[in-house]
């Protein structure tokens, strides 16, 4: 049901995160292409990892996926995991298969030592809210998350003053 993905997986991956953005209402916000998504999974210097939900009916076809990164805790002193994304297509859902990726995750978690599975869900998505508790996951609600991007990014970049 569970499986690392492979090169061949990258175009159901790239739909895969095209159907997760439309769930999240933000599908006009994707621009990364297959090409891109090879590269960060499958080049020289990978910077995220994949694994791919199955159907059970044995025909192999991908229905979800996790894709995530390693994170350190300078805390702790050892590395994570960060969830980046986790999907199930709409129609599969209920049949273990959003358990089964985050098992897998929290299993490398174990495996090699990493402390944490840490992700991040939208405020008004109370299906999974509900589903990531039942799990025994806890909201990290003191902290807010901040981020640059676009403008502002490129901006703070190419300040060339002395921190």
């Amino acid at each position: 049901m569970i499986r690392t993905a492979t090169p061949e997986d990258v175009p159901v991956l790239h739909a895969l995160v095209r159907d997760l953005a439309a769930y999240e209402k933000a599908l006009d916000e994707v621009v990364v292409t297959q090409e891109q998504l090879h590269e960060a999974l499958f080049g020289d210097r990978p910077a995220a990892y994949a694994h791919v939900a199955t159907a059970d009916d044995g025909g192999g076809e991908a229905i979800g996926f996790a894709l995530w990164f390693l994170n350190f805790s300078t805390w702790r002193g050892v590395h994570g995991i960060y969830l980046e994304d986790l999907y199930v297509r709409p129609d599969r859902r209920g049949g273990g298969h959003g358990r089964a990726l985050l098992t897998e995750l929290a299993r490398i978690c174990v495996e090699r030592g990493y402390q944490r599975l840490e992700w991040s869900v939208l405020d008004w998505n109370a299906p999974s809210i509900a589903f990531y508790e039942s799990l025994g996951a806890r909201p990290q609600d003191e902290w807010t998350v901040y981020r640059l991007t676009d403008e502002a990014l490129a901006r703070l970049g190419s300040d060339e003053r002395e921190a």
